[in-house]
């Protein structure tokens, strides 16, 4: 996606450790034509499938599924990394963050992960998958089907994205980050 990668190269900062920052246009300040553009690249690419819930993990993948779901007339479902006084009923799994180096106790309401639902799940990144397993987990318990998986930016060289591919998930990333070797941004196909 021509317009995303030409935003990633220009306002995206790398860091030592493999961190790509990306706060200035996705997960801190946003642009919302940005998401706009991002939410109809994934509705193009998941086209034919079978879908009636858009699922996403806090924080960063509410924007872009919001997005999609209300271009797309879905309802949108995010799992908490922090479980409510005020939830019941609730499945969960733990997922560590790359970026935080820190576990989280994922969950999310029965109510709205069923064995009817056919999901599409949409994030930020995609660095080692620990978020995307989380999720694959809560698909299982619920008997939810995961069609498929969204990610605004792979880090191919982070495994994640392999590892997925092998299970047998649709993945679908709109920017492949080849390598962020010596804090310069290399982007596939830029």
């Amino acid at each position: 996606m021509k317009a995303l990668i030409d935003r990633i190269l220009k306002d995206g900062k790398c860091y030592p450790g493999g961190i790509l920052k990306v706060d200035k246009f996705i997960n801190h300040q946003m642009d919302p034509n940005l998401m706009k553009d991002i939410a109809v690249e994934f509705i193009r690419r998941f086209a034919s499938t079978k879908v009636n819930k858009i699922l996403t993990i806090e924080a960063s993948g509410i924007a872009p599924a919001i997005m999609m779901g209300f271009l797309m007339n879905l309802p949108v479902v995010f799992a908490k990394k922090k479980k409510p006084n005020t939830l019941d009923n609730m499945l969960a799994t733990k997922v560590t963050s790359f970026t935080k180096q820190r576990d989280y106790d994922v969950v999310i309401s029965r109510d709205y992960l069923c064995p009817d639902d056919h999901v599409i799940f949409i994030d930020d990144f995609l660095a080692y998958g620990n978020a995307a397993k989380g999720i694959i987990d809560l698909c299982k318990q619920s008997g939810a089907t995961l069609e498929g998986m969204g990610f605004i930016i792979e880090k191919a060289f982070q495994d994640g994205g392999q590892y997925l591919r092998e299970q047998g998930v649709r993945v679908e990333s709109l920017a492949i980050i080849e390598s962020l070797e010596n804090c310069e941004i290399k982007i596939k196909n830029a």
